[in-house]
């Protein structure tokens, strides 16, 4: 993952994905994150997982795209870290994109609501 102030890296960040990290989300369940363009829409400081920043997915189009295949699109995706008592699993992100704890102080304190993110594998 890559912080940026306009077209300026500010820092880069290895992340841990669900099980099958390659691909738009989909459905609820799938192991995927969305892909594209999306906005941070909520900051939890008291999540279970450290620190978490929501994602504004699924957006109308995600729910159409679902409601056409007949699938729930899924939701509650954050950008977080990791939670107190943590092993890694082979999807213990549930779609999500984790970084460790200092990560997540650091993206935290920087990113605020309403900034547009771009989620690709």
């Amino acid at each position: 993952m890559q912080l940026l102030h306009h077209r300026t890296l500010l820092s880069s960040y290895k992340i841990d994905l669900g099980f099958a990290p390659v691909g738009h989300k989909v459905q609820e369940g799938d192991g995927r994150t969305p892909e594209g363009g999306y906005r941070v829409d909520r900051r939890n400081p008291n999540s279970s997982f450290h620190l978490s920043l929501g994602i504004s997915y699924p957006d109308a189009n995600d729910i159409a795209s679902a409601r056409a295949k007949g699938v729930n699109p899924g939701g509650d995706i954050f950008i977080h870290g990791t939670p107190a008592v943590w092993e890694r699993t082979p999807d213990w992100t549930w779609g999500c994109i984790a970084v460790t704890n200092d990560q997540m102080d650091e993206v935290y304190a920087m990113v605020n609501t309403g900034t547009l993110i771009y989620i690709y594998a």
